[in-house]
């Protein structure tokens, strides 16, 4: 192969690189069972924990109304949407396992 076929190659291997479409990646829901360490209602999150982190995970605009009506120390279930390093994982559901709440099982859209 000769360095004009070679630059060829390079070419067209570089023009499908830059022409193909992007690859989404598509969002992972995890669950998270935890107490609830802290309700932040400024900036609409609630700081949980697992056996190696404590984080952050940020409320949906539908359950804004509710947040507060987890019980600080109780035990949740939470579903959440994993969206990747640059944005907090996002509530789906919630399941008050252990505490006293007037919200104990949050679908995504409304309290039961």
């Amino acid at each position: 192969m000769d360095v004009r076929q070679l630059l060829t190659y390079g070419f067209l291997l570089l023009l499908c690189a830059v022409t193909s479409p992007v690859t989404q990646v598509f969002a992972e829901d995890r669950s998270f069972y935890s107490p609830v360490i802290y309700i932040d209602k400024e900036q609409n999150q609630i700081l949980i924990s697992t056996s190696a982190s404590v984080f952050y995970i940020e409320v949906p605009e539908a359950a804004k109304p509710h947040m507060e009506k987890l019980p600080i120390s109780g035990l949740v279930d939470f579903v959440v949407e994993m969206r990747g390093e640059d944005k907090r994982p996002l509530i789906k559901t919630w399941k008050v396992k252990s505490g006293e709440s007037t919200c104990m099982y949050f679908n995504g859209k409304e309290c039961k």
